[in-house]
């Protein structure tokens, strides 16, 4: 794949929805699990954000690879390692991503065996991990102002 330029307005467009997923999912009861299951709106409204705001972030990492970098990437796990080792996150954020990677499969191919209390869990706790990525990502481009363009 031939590297051109990450391109500004998809990175913002990326950014806005996962900053957007994660504040649909802050609005959601996390006080504790029986709240959080009294409603099944919730539950659908979390797993939704939670899928979305990972295909968006997964979504940006391809973008960084593939213009950025000039790598193509098909498989979300795989986003992460390429990332990794491009240096645009830690080892730590690699990780983080894989995993994430691999419960927005669960969430779009196993739908039956993901449980409202994982929902909660991810809700709950687990949004700082997003978070960190995003802000690697971020850190990353900032770091190499020459592979973004500049409308």
């Amino acid at each position: 794949m031939t590297r051109s330029q990450v391109r500004a307005t998809i990175v913002a467009d990326r950014v806005m929805w996962v900053r957007r997923m994660l504040e649909g999912l802050r609005s959601l009861p996390d006080d504790n699990v029986d709240s959080f299951l009294s409603d099944p709106r919730t539950i659908a409204a979390a797993e939704s954000y939670v899928r979305r705001g990972l295909e968006s972030l997964l979504d940006l990492g391809r973008h960084i690879l593939a213009k950025g970098v000039g790598r193509a990437v098909v498989e979300y796990k795989d986003i992460a390692l390429q990332l990794r080792e491009v240096g645009a996150l830690g080892e730590r954020e690699a990780g983080l991503l894989r995993d994430m990677a691999g419960y927005r499969n669960r969430l779009v191919h196993f739908y039956s065996e993901v449980t409202p209390e994982e929902l909660f869990h991810i809700r709950s706790s687990r949004l700082v991990d997003i978070e960190d990525v995003l802000s690697g990502l971020l850190r990353w481009l900032q770091a190499h102002p020459e592979l973004i363009d500049r409308p």
